[in-house]
């Protein structure tokens, strides 16, 4: 019989989530123990809700709870890197959700920290599952996609000045940057899952929706290690809200379902050259097992990856490599040229990738 892991939530708001649509969905698997918040009412209610027995205002108090696996770390963005060392320091698993950290070096910190340290940190990227993209992820590891041509990702969402009137959005200090960061950080994760690494990045980026510090809308050029072109578009001003991802490849075409937040969902367009290929791509499926969506399908592979000691569902690796396009993307948009990946140690924006001032094609939502 497999163990049942407990956890202890931080941050109820992302937290509350995780518990609804991934624990709790698990209850043979994991159980949620204690939340911490500083918000008291919310703990209470969350805490009521899903009849957690601890609740505390002390991050502290959950590092000293000697019978919790699992800290999940669900707070506000800047709170990230610090919570996951201490917690990994505490001889605990984490669960960080995204973005793992502000920068490359506070990336490579936390997988050192992991390294030396008695649990693991698995970084969430949920959209991954799904049964579309398990299908076209499925037919690309079979090897019958053939040579990568193109793809173009699009996450065009809405934000209102309600979604910023939580304290800590919209702010560089507490979010860590805009749209690129918070948002379509999910379809661009899917896009080097599917498609591999990127070898270079061109980026414009504008403040054009809400009046906040960081950029909402942002355009990207890119070319994958492979040779294939990519392009990336988002916004937070989009009155339908979609996310779609379309990928061209020699021998098949892969396109997404446009709902919002589940882009790894069915139905998924899988679109074969030729009958021969429509066949084989057939046969490849037959027999797949289907996969629960977001938090659900990754939190049933997470146990999977602690009972056995295998690779998580997602790596620091994974994260890393997401930062890295994060970084790329704004030194692009500030210098206005193309930025060569890999990004190390000696690349001025490794320790932020903050702009040093407002892009110049960056203007206000009243202008």
């Amino acid at each position: 019989m497999s163990k049942i892991w407990t956890v202890a939530v931080v941050g109820c708001g992302i937290g509350r989530r995780h518990i609804a649509t991934g624990y709790a969905k698990h209850p043979d698997k994991f159980r949620v123990l204690a939340l911490c918040d500083l918000d008291e009412a919310r703990l209470e209610a969350v805490g009521n809700e899903f009849a957690v027995p601890r609740r505390t205002t002390s991050f502290d108090d959950v590092l000293r709870m000697d019978d919790i696996d699992i800290i999940d770390v669900s707070t506000p963005p800047a709170l990230h890197v610090p919570q996951s060392v201490a917690a990994l320091a505490a001889g605990k698993h984490v669960v960080c959700e995204k973005p793992l950290a502000g920068s490359l070096a506070d990336a490579d910190r936390l997988i050192a920290a992991e390294a030396t340290a008695r649990g693991r940190l698995m970084p969430v990227f949920q959209y991954r599952f799904g049964d579309g993209l398990q299908k076209a992820r499925r037919v690309i590891d079979q090897g019958l996609a053939g040579r990568a041509y193109l793809a173009t990702v699009e996450t065009a969402w809405s934000r209102t000045a309600d979604y910023y009137a939580v304290p800590w959005r919209g702010r560089w200090d507490t979010e860590l940057g805009g749209v690129v960061v918070s948002h379509a950080i999910h379809s661009h994760d899917l896009l080097t899952w599917l498609m591999g690494p990127i070898a270079s990045v061109f980026a414009r980026m504008a403040t054009r929706v809400n009046p906040i510090e960081s950029e909402d809308c942002a355009v990207a050029s890119l070319v994958m290690a492979n040779g294939a072109l990519a392009s990336l578009s988002a916004t937070l001003g989009s009155h339908k809200e979609i996310s779609r991802l379309r990928l061209c490849f020699e021998h098949v075409t892969f396109e997404s379902c446009l709902e919002p937040y589940a882009p790894g969902d069915e139905p998924w367009e899988i679109v074969p050259a030729t009958s021969e290929m429509a066949g084989r791509i057939e046969r490849a499926l037959a027999g797949c097992t289907p996969v629960p969506a977001g938090y659900e399908g990754l939190f049933q592979r997470y146990h999977a990856a602690l009972e056995s000691g295998g690779t998580l569902p997602v790596t620091l690796a994974d994260a890393r490599r997401s930062l890295e396009l994060i970084t790329a993307l704004y030194d692009s948009a500030e210098r206005g040229q193309p930025i060569t990946l890999p990004i190390g140690p000696q690349h001025s924006k490794y320790r932020s990738w903050r702009p040093l001032s407002t892009p110049a094609n960056a203007r206000p939502p009243d202008q």
